[in-house]
């Protein structure tokens, strides 16, 4: 990876701004809470090419890559199965691989660990004015083939989606509404289940689906469950995300309802930004300490 190093080092010779004036405008406006669209200008980024990323799923730890078939439905029922060809096969023939595949985590790798710093430097003072410090920064690389689809589910991150090489459409839905992720859900998630969500067509009506070509971005609440459609062509999309200090409080007031719930109670959910969930975050922190409490 000594070549992508320097490719990274000639690249960081830039000095323009990668999100402009306008788009940090409007993140600020709309951050934590509101999907919304951005422009960029990463396209053509050597870190970012098929080949540079191929290489980086092979030296990743195989916990960091994940990748399987394209032809899924929106709705899956826990982790898809996987496509019978390695990463590096998969990235390389992604036209024709008719697969789906994330690197996770790619800041284990010092160069790409660089350009998330960049990229979320941009961003600091917008992010810190609203959610405080960023914590645990991640990058993920999503390289997908045409047509492929990316399962309706959540996250637990602050998220940032560049489009890079080719179109995609995703659609997003109300965090924090039981409707699209019943809060059962969201609890177990929080105690190790899985990110995956049950599908219905009657959501298909209430959610906001955003296009993006190269260039553009999309900046995707916290647990705002949504969904993938690659265009006609192969994609190539970067996720830059961080947690906050809200986003752990409203993941550990989660959890500590699963136990309300396992006791036979009914708790309320967790309040959205800018409400806060301290209480029930503090008292999961302590519970969790002793053994068998999970």
């Amino acid at each position: 990876m000594n070549e992508l190093h320097d490719l990274y080092r000639a690249e960081a010779r830039r000095t323009a701004a990668v999100f402009p004036p306008l788009s940090r405008a409007n993140f600020s406006a709309s951050y934590p809470e509101g999907p919304h669209k951005l422009r960029h200008s990463l396209e053509d980024h050597p870190l970012l090419e098929l080949e540079a990323l191929a290489q980086l799923g092979e030296v990743l730890p195989a916990s960091s890559v994940e990748y399987n078939r394209g032809d899924l439905s929106i709705g899956v029922e826990g982790k898809p199965k996987g496509n019978g060809l390695t990463i590096g096969e998969t990235i390389r023939g992604i036209e024709q691989s008719n697969s789906w595949a994330v690197l996770k985590n790619i800041e284990q790798h010092p160069t790409y660990a660089a350009l998330l710093a960049e990229l979320l430097g941009e961003l600091e003072v917008e992010i810190l004015r609203k959610t405080g410090r960023m914590l645990k920064t991640q990058g993920y690389v999503f390289v997908s083939s045409p047509n492929a689809i990316t399962p309706y589910h959540f996250d637990p991150e602050h998220n940032i989606l560049l489009q890079l090489v080719g179109e995609k459409a995703m659609t997003v839905f109300r965090a924090g509404d039981e409707l699209f992720a019943p809060d059962a859900v969201h609890e177990q998630y929080h105690t190790g289940g899985a990110r995956e969500l049950s599908w219905s067509e009657e959501f298909a009506c209430h959610g906001l689906t955003f296009r993006l070509a190269p260039g553009e971005a999309l900046y995707v609440p916290v647990m705002a469950p949504h969904y993938v459609r690659n265009g006609p062509a192969p994609s190539i999309s970067l996720s830059i995300t961080w947690r906050s200090e809200w986003s752990f409080a409203e993941a550990d007031a989660r959890a500590f309802n699963g136990l309300l719930r396992r006791c036979g109670l009914n708790p309320h959910p967790p309040v959205r930004w800018p409400g806060r969930n301290t209480g029930k975050a503090i008292a999961w922190r302590i519970l969790r300490r002793i053994p068998g409490i999970r």
